[in-house]
């Protein structure tokens, strides 16, 4: 990097001129020089924040982004401490500042990443990862070119960098009291009890910032077995439920095709990784050993809403296994721990289906439409159900209502033609 990246280079010969002339530098001329550019940098700095929240917008959820420009009197009093430190002429780069504050610690670096694929980043710069400070803070400071774009329409900034600093809320929160207390103030806590105090905040804040991503990580591998469970138990039922859809019963997949088991380790009896092991086992197609895991998990004695979970999956591995009976037994457990499931109503009704119980089937899917009425898929189920049982009339206005909620359904719309054909509309 050429020169001083804080200013640009007229304003850089003018301020080291003004703080090298004469024995103290001249506050007023150095006060008029940085006036000369606030506006610019102002709206530059505003451009490149509404040009990041655009650009981040496709984390979720979303990073805050914050903007400033320095004040003359902070920037003044920082250019005076820098010369007290041996550095003159004074070295800032942050008149422009943009502060982008995640969540969670892994949305840092994804932030980052988008930052130097759509900037030109000239450093980074990982504060509180490589030294220790007693009080200190991490954050990951990138220094940016201003974007050429931003300068011909907004004129000089006073600057050519600004800096971008990526934190997560709790770095941020510890951030600005660190500042309050060790940067502004005139007086800094030097007692021992005292320096423990903020030792054991600054600590806790780190654990639970760790531990906040720990759950996240978490629940993001749960949140994926939980909708690779249902996507397969939804497979197995386009696979069996109707004569006019079947096209082929699901292959049993080899040991050599099956992916690798979750194992369980001896201490590793905790609901939380029970459910996680035994939703990966189910997953892999290991149903038998996912059935036992789910059976030790209700052992054990948890809440209801727990158990109503608990059976429910139980009962999506019986269906897999085409055990029915013990499908719709485990599906009826699951509403008697929670009457309001409506997904557990319409899966009982899927078993019925299957076994062409199809007066049992509508009851359920009704049961599940009166809990939530805005399923077009459970009004395209019973809709189903009332062909098989002759009902045309209703069938049809399942898949009226059904269609109306997602025109675009193409497997609705070839029943709703079915339907027609027998009614000669």
């Amino acid at each position: 990097m050429v020169g001083n990246p804080s200013t640009g280079m007229n304003e850089q010969t003018e301020i080291v001129s003004a703080f090298m002339k004469g024995t103290h530098p001249d506050k007023e001329a150095i006060r008029r020089i940085f006036d000369s550019t606030e506006d610019p940098r102002f709206l530059s700095t505003r451009d490149i924040g509404r040009d990041l929240e655009k650009l981040l917008s496709r984390i979720v959820p979303h990073p805050t982004v914050k903007v400033r420009t320095k004040t003359f009197d902070s920037y003044y009093k920082k250019c005076l401490r820098q010369m007290k430190a041996g550095t003159n002429p004074p070295f800032i780069t942050d008149l422009m500042g943009i502060r982008i504050v995640c969540p969670f610690m892994d949305d840092i670096a994804t932030v980052e990443e988008l930052i130097k694929d759509n900037y030109d980043v000239l450093e980074v710069d990982r504060k509180g990862q490589n030294t220790f400070r007693e009080f200190g803070y991490e954050s990951t400071h990138l220094l940016i070119k201003i974007p050429p774009d931003i300068t011909r329409v907004r004129g000089e900034t006073g600057c050519e960098v600004a800096e971008i600093q990526i934190r997560t809320t709790l770095q941020d929160a510890w951030a600005e009291v660190e500042h309050e207390i060790f940067y502004k103030a005139e007086f800094s806590p030097l007692d021992l009890p005292m320096k423990r105090k903020l030792a054991a905040v600054n600590a806790s804040l780190s654990l639970a910032d760790i531990t906040f991503q720990e759950i996240r990580s978490y629940q993001k591998n749960f949140n994926g077995q939980l909708q690779e469970r249902r996507n397969s138990f939804y497979q197995k039922f386009e696979e069996t439920a109707d004569a006019f859809i079947v096209s082929r019963m699901p292959e049993v997949q080899t040991e050599e095709e099956r992916p690798v088991r979750h194992r369980i380790e001896p201490g590793n009896t905790s609901i939380d990784d029970l459910l996680l092991a035994a939703l990966t086992i189910h997953n892999n197609g290991e149903f038998e050993e996912a059935i036992r895991i789910y059976s030790r998990i209700l052992e054990l004695k948890p809440s209801k809403d727990i158990c109503s979970l608990i059976y429910k999956h139980r009962g999506m591995a019986n269906f897999a296994q085409s055990k029915y009976e013990l499908a719709i037994s485990d599906f009826e457990m699951a509403l008697q721990y929670d009457g309001k499931s409506h997904v557990c109503a319409y899966y009982r009704g899927i078993a019925h289906s299957v076994l062409n119980r199809y007066s049992e089937a509508i009851a359920d899917f009704s049961t599940s439409l009166e809990i939530t009425p805005y399923q077009p898929y459970c009004l395209f189920r019973r809709g189903q159900a009332y062909y098989h049982v002759g009902d045309y009339p209703r069938a049809l206005a399942d898949c009226d209502a059904s269609l109306a909620m997602e025109p675009g359904n193409d497997k609705v719309r070839k029943f709703h033609e079915l339907i027609q054909g027998k009614l000669k509309i």
